[in-house]
């Protein structure tokens, strides 16, 4: 009986160790593939710059070879340039079926000279209905800016520039559903929109500015790799190779805090927990809860 609980102890050990240290942190090429319109879009260069695009034809998509649980996500991207309106940028996590999970970030194109409205959301379960919405404080057309999911048992953070702009924390124990059962892959796409995206559709794509390009760089997954319903636990033990479990991680330093206030009291323009009307005073249940 020892020999055995002494062999269990080692296996549990060495696939701990095993588990907690495959990190992927490698070029889009080898990381990532076309899953829609890779016909007029492109790798180039050393493998990690991407180029999406979209015109009449086709809009086009990218995917991770491999998915996710719990972790940090980023990408360097510079959005579609000029008159963007009824074109959407999609950068985010997700995994499939109709009880998946899901953590967006969404660019919504403009007209020339128009900010661009960075769309945020969250599903648990295939339940999302929890968007908050942001304008930018810089051109994010005008050169490489990093976009950043950073994931964990204890909260989701969404990250522009290293500032954060969302907090999305873990309140399961009190009935809200939070994205930790289920690996996710990286996505991103380049698609028409023009039914919702701008001004709620009502600016429809200027065709005569196709075709539209948002270009990539530098996709990082320092991210702890699903290798089925084993990384629920595996990827949650609290080892030096799972960083994102260290105490630092678990809610934003004063610091941060500060940005993400200056952010939301500057910059939001949407937050699903202050729309009473559309939830006819029924307010979510984490609304009424911290989140930073």
């Amino acid at each position: 009986m020892a020999g055995s609980q002494a062999l269990l102890i080692t296996v549990l050990v060495i696939g701990i160790a095993f588990h907690s240290t495959l990190l992927v942190d490698a070029t889009i090429a080898k990381s990532m593939y076309f899953n829609w319109g890779a016909h007029h879009s492109s790798i180039l260069g050393n493998g990690d710059d991407l180029r999406l695009v979209l015109d009449q034809t086709s809009g086009s998509g990218i995917q991770s070879k491999r998915a996710f649980l719990f972790g940090s996500i980023e990408m360097l991207i510079k959005l579609v340039p000029g008159n963007s309106a009824g074109t959407v940028t999609a950068y985010y996590l997700s995994s499939t079926g109709a009880k998946h999970d899901e953590i967006d970030f969404e660019f919504l194109g403009n007209s020339t000279g128009e900010p661009y409205t960075i769309h945020t959301n969250i599903y648990t379960q295939g339940q999302g209905n929890k968007e908050q919405q942001f304008k930018l404080w810089f051109d994010p057309t005008s050169d490489y800016h990093n976009y950043t999911i950073h994931w964990n048992p204890t909260q989701v953070v969404w990250y522009v520039d290293s500032v954060p702009i969302r907090v999305f924390r873990n309140y399961e124990s009190q009935g809200v559903a939070y994205p930790n059962q289920q690996g996710m892959r990286v996505y991103s796409s380049l698609w028409n929109a023009d039914n919702w995206a701008t001004r709620g559709g009502l600016v429809k794509i200027d065709w005569t500015s196709a075709p539209f390009v948002a270009n990539y760089r530098r996709f990082r997954a320092r991210a702890c790799k699903w290798n089925g319903p084993v990384s629920i636990s595996l990827c949650a033990i609290p080892t030096p190779g799972n960083w994102w479990m260290s105490p630092v991680y678990k809610q934003l330093s004063n610091d941060q805090q500060g940005r993400l206030k200056w952010v939301r009291d500057n910059y939001m323009v949407y937050n699903y927990c202050t729309d009473f009307k559309r939830f006819k005073g029924q307010i979510p249940t984490e609304c009424s809860k911290p989140q930073f």
